[in-house]
């Protein structure tokens, strides 16, 4: 239960084009983290990741199709509701959002781009986006790194910059949004070719941890929030091997008290354990995800859920106190499941 006597819910968003339901909602249990499905709703396709609203009444999803848009729903019970149609965000295949100085924000893969939609008081969207920034650049890889691609973009834990993680151009920008227009203030270059994917600010604030789509490992950075500054220190494989193929990093998370990071890996089906020591990460144990394609990868209440898009299941683990490594507890069943947030 929460504080306030009212159970924990999580929030699962899936691809409808392969089947999946649309957003979820499931009660979470209180000793074992486990999920039982409450509700779901259609009407916004693609609805592959959530976030949601400060006080959690208001959720938002993209819809990541070549159009592109956003949605908010209304979760004041156990089955979300559509608070309006979805809101163009004037781009194509947005991949991920965040809420960030009043406004909405997207990482739109497709178009290499940040979107940034207002949110009204009452916490629906704006008709349209007030401001979209548009990435440049280019990588080495010659099939995935023609042109940008942005992936992922959230606040710093100072609440004063925008941070965005894009994989086609191997670079993190760190941005401001002012009269509802982003716009960067710098751009950090990770190692050509890594192809950067996620971003996970370690809870101190003084580190951040980019996981690496294109090869399998994680950038060690110091993060300075005074002058929006990321600086590459390190990097860390994810695997105690070389992967047979492409591996494809997903997603990244720290633990709350800063002790651990963990990784998912699609091509390996694993989640990897790190100890955290400072600016160094120390590869410590690689344990199956308990499905297929662990596509991302959610922190709450001493558990890890892994959303196992091509298995159509969300699998957890309770995460041990001592050495921070996830043992499988049990699973659900849901299509194409992309995403897992919680209230």
């Amino acid at each position: 239960m929460t504080d306030g006597g009212r159970r924990r819910r999580a929030f699962i968003g899936s691809f409808t084009a392969a089947g999946g339901p649309g957003v979820v909602t499931a009660a979470v249990h209180p000793h074992s983290g486990a999920l039982a499905l409450l509700e779901s709703v259609g009407g916004v396709p693609d609805p592959s990741y959530l976030a949601l609203a400060p006080g959690g009444r208001t959720l938002y999803a993209v819809s990541e199709t070549a159009d592109g848009a956003v949605a908010a729903y209304h979760v004041h019970d156990d089955k979300p509701r559509l608070a309006g149609p979805p809101v163009p965000v004037d781009a194509s295949g947005p991949t991920h959002l965040s809420v960030f100085g009043g406004h909405v924000l997207t990482a739109n893969y497709g178009s290499g781009s940040v979107s940034a939609v207002p949110v009204r008081p009452d916490g629906t969207l704006a008709n349209a986006a007030s401001g979209v920034l548009r990435h440049s650049g280019s990588g080495p890889h010659e099939r995935r790194q023609r042109g940008p691609h942005a992936h992922q973009v959230q606040p710093d834990p100072s609440g004063r910059w925008a941070v965005s993680v894009d994989l086609g151009t191997d670079s993190v920008r760190v941005c401001t949004l002012k009269d509802g227009a982003l716009a960067v203030h710098r751009e950090f270059a990770l190692r050509p070719g890594s192809g950067p994917r996620h971003l996970a600010f370690h809870p101190g604030g003084r580190y951040a941890y980019v996981v690496n789509e294109l090869t399998p490992t994680v950038t060690v950075c110091r993060w300075d929030a005074a002058t929006g500054a990321l600086k590459p220190l390190a990097e860390t494989p994810v695997l105690p091997g070389a992967p047979a193929g492409d591996a494809y990093p997903s997603g990244i998370v720290a633990s709350p008290d800063g002790r651990f990071l963990w990784t998912a890996t699609r091509g390996e089906d694993v989640l990897s354990t790190f100890a955290v020591d400072g600016d160094q990460l120390r590869l410590t144990a690689t344990v199956p995800c308990g499905g297929h394609w662990p596509r991302a990868l959610t922190e709450s209440g001493g558990f890890l859920y892994s959303a196992n898009e091509r298995s159509g299941d969300i699998t957890w683990f309770a995460v041990d106190r001592e050495t921070g490594v996830p043992r499988y507890d049990g699973s659900v069943e849901i299509p194409a499941p992309s995403c897992v947030v919680f209230d």
